[in-house]
């Protein structure tokens, strides 16, 4: 069985509502790989500022976004997908 957690990206990264897009500049961990918790994942670029956003948990990366694409606050980029054996 599954269980998947969904990676949003954190409003704290936005000092003002001047900008209010965010931009993925790259992902630090490819697609697909192993993270563990507060493992950096990403890098996002707000308002000048390059922020990491780390893995909320540990378990498989899955990238919803491309490198590039344009986020808001509390966008869901990707999920975590964890493995719960019974």
């Amino acid at each position: 069985m599954t269980k998947n957690v969904d990676i949003k990206v954190p409003p704290e990264f936005w000092a003002s509502s001047i900008l209010p897009e965010g931009i993925i500049e790259k992902w630090i961990r490819p697609n697909g790989s192993r993270v563990s918790a507060r493992d950096p994942i990403a890098a996002i670029r707000v308002e000048g500022m390059l922020h990491k956003l780390l893995a909320p948990c540990g378990g498989t990366l899955q990238a919803r976004c491309k490198t590039n694409s344009v986020v808001d606050p509390g966008f869901v980029i990707g999920r975590i997908v964890l493995r719960l054996d019974a």
